[in-house]
């Protein structure tokens, strides 16, 4: 007997969905916080023993995120993915195929204020990233202070995020038997104070370290746009030069992490708050980029690849544009 389950209303699946973001939002802006109150709290209670035993095999466990961390079907499959994803709603758009026997160095534009598009098509399975790219494994690259905090870095490291560092990159790069695909947000944390919507400036005129990266380990470059990344939140104006633009600036190189003022909407009402408007997000990944594999190349030879790797981009974005309701005058702008 197979039984049936009524499909829900459509006001309780439009809850679900803002409960989806909002769990998000704050499994980044206040959990990693809360469990680091947790482990030292834990301390001076009668149940220090799981703070203690949790440090041990903390310390024995540390190599791991830098060596390709430790996935979690179960978490990459969760509902709460999906329901994120209808939010939005996120979609995933493959242009070429991808052979499982390489490796593969994904370059992610833009980064956004909170890197929705990223984190829903490369750490979970909700945009169906297997089934459009079977047999690849993928890797989202992140800021390695995350790693550092006590239970955070298992939840992180459950998705498929690693450490964005060299080390943690040639782990997953030079793996002999393929099918991996690292993606890096190149324009980083200082790009998101350029998150806003309309806008289509990238970080990247002088980011080379990635094409550097690909090079030694012969691996294609395969650039990927997100079209509505930058739609999401609305930012405080902080044009370059202008005081608020120095002190974000300033913070970054401290924390090495960017602080945007940004605001959307709230849960209960639509005028402000910190949730993500309900804007589509859909990533492009355009069409691998062959790199001949060399030790030391020169800065020549990575400025080559550099430029190939920008036509290539824009490219796959005047390609798409029209698609996602971009003016037909907007173009990328590189700094």
């Amino acid at each position: 007997m197979k039984i049936e389950f009524a499909p829900l209303s459509l006001p309780l699946q439009r809850r679900l969905q803002t409960a989806s973001v909002v769990q998000w939002i704050f499994s980044f802006l206040a959990l990693a916080q809360c469990c680091t109150a947790a482990f030292i709290a834990l301390l001076f209670t009668r149940f220090w023993l799981v703070s203690a035993l949790y440090a041990a095999w903390w310390l024995t466990d540390r190599e791991t995120a830098s060596k390709g961390g430790r996935r979690i079907h179960l978490i990459r499959n969760c509902a709460v993915w999906r329901y994120m994803r209808d939010y939005f709603p996120v979609t995933l758009v493959k242009t070429a195929e991808l052979d499982p026997r390489q490796n593969y160095l994904v370059g992610f534009h833009p980064h956004g204020v909170l890197a929705a598009g990223a984190f829903l098509n490369f750490c979970t399975e909700a945009t169906g990233f297997s089934t459009l790219f079977p047999g690849i494994t993928p890797h989202l690259m992140m800021l390695s202070l995350w790693f550092r905090i006590p239970f955070f870095r298992d939840y992180v490291m459950s998705g498929g995020l690693i450490p964005s560092d060299k080390e943690s990159a040639s782990y997953v790069l030079q793996k002999p038997e393929g099918g991996n695909l690292l993606a890096i947000i190149v324009g980083g944390a200082q790009e998101a104070l350029d998150a806003r919507p309309g806008s289509f400036t990238l970080l990247l005129k002088n980011r080379k370290g990635f094409v550097r990266l690909a090079i030694q380990h012969g691996t294609p470059l395969v650039p990927a746009f997100s079209f509505g990344e930058n739609d999401l939140f609305d930012q405080v104006n902080n044009p370059r030069g202008s005081w608020l633009r120095r002190i974000q600036h300033r913070l970054q190189q401290i924390m090495g992490i960017s602080l945007p003022l940004f605001h959307a909407r709230g849960i209960f009402q639509y005028s402000l708050g910190v949730i993500p408007y309900r804007r589509p997000i859909c990533t492009v990944v355009g069409k691998p980029i062959p790199v001949q594999k060399k030790d030391r190349p020169s800065e020549e030879e990575v400025d080559q690849v550099h430029q190939k790797y920008l036509n290539e981009l824009s490219k796959l974005f005047e390609e798409h544009k029209a698609k996602y309701n971009v003016p037909e005058d907007s173009h990328l702008e590189f700094i």
